[in-house]
């Protein structure tokens, strides 16, 4: 069996002992971003490693290209070997519960072309509550060669989203809470707004009441509303810093909407250049 988008808890438990699947634990605090890995050190799904939203799936802050900017290519295989994930590597990330963060993960495998990879639906939060095994402490795989290739066309720097804004042909999607999509608030980031003409979609619209993701037909009837009639491929998403808009993207492929694009940069680079314009409701 092969998991592309998400996994549930219980097809997890039963491949737990698999050497070809690696767990990967990815929780995170942005205001607390120490907060995973102390958590991860006192309970953990047994066997998963751990890896760092800033220091593993990021890469150097220069001012001008967001809080959370792609890591560099040259690096990223080295770091998803060290990880134990490989070209035949069925890859599994969980994060504390809704794949905001876990998503990421998801969505640099997929970018360099590894395909079997996914998120585990409801994350930790969903695990415990089945009273599944845990472990403590820290743990690591075997080192492995990943050889990965980025596909051309999975993402969007400023410039594209620029001149994305005003054409009836593409979408910008706004993937933060909309008190922050209308600038009412802004807790992280030095200036409140958004990018013009962007409409909202809050990535924890993708999930039910339940803790866990909608159906594919649920989340399918939801993005198509969004779109206004624009096509998939045309929607180029983005939150904060380029982390939990892998979440929408995700849930597009899980929706069978496919080539929805990510604004690595996200907010965080877009206004670190004051000739950008920006909109506040």
């Amino acid at each position: 069996m092969v998991w592309t988008t998400l996994i549930a808890p219980d097809a997890l438990a039963e491949c737990l002992t698999d050497p070809s699947v690696v767990v990967v634990d990815c929780r995170y605090d942005l205001a607390d971003p120490s907060w995973g890995l102390r958590e991860y050190e006192k309970q953990h799904i047994p066997g998963a490693v751990f890896a760092s939203i800033d220091d593993d799936l990021s890469g150097v802050k220069t001012g001008r290209n967001g809080r959370h900017p792609l890591p560099e290519i040259a690096t990223l295989p080295n770091t998803l070997g060290r990880l134990g994930i490989a070209s035949d590597t069925q890859a599994i990330a969980y994060d504390q519960d809704a794949g905001m963060y876990a998503s990421r993960l998801w969505w640099l495998l997929r970018w360099l072309g590894h395909d079997k990879v996914a998120v585990l639906d409801g994350g930790f939060a969903a695990w415990v509550a089945g009273r599944r095994p845990t472990r403590s402490g820290i743990e690591a795989r075997q080192g492995r060669r990943f050889v990965g290739v980025p596909r051309p066309g999975w993402f969007a720097d400023a410039a594209e989203v620029r001149a994305a804004i005003g054409r009836s042909d593409r979408l910008i999607i706004d993937a933060r809470a909309p008190e922050r999509f209308r600038g009412d608030i802004e807790p992280v980031d030095k200036v409140a707004g958004r990018i013009p003409g962007a409409a909202n979609y809050f990535y924890r619209w993708n999930i039910g009441e339940d803790g866990l993701f909608r159906t594919p037909s649920e989340l399918r009837t939801r993005l198509l509303a969004s779109l206004g009639g624009v096509a998939p491929e045309q929607v180029i998403a983005y939150c904060g810093s380029g982390v939990t808009a892998c979440q929408v993207l995700l849930a597009f492929e899980h929706a069978g909407l496919h080539g929805a694009r990510l604004y690595p940069g996200s907010w965080s680079e877009w206004l670190s250049d004051p000739e950008r314009p920006i909109e506040r409701a």
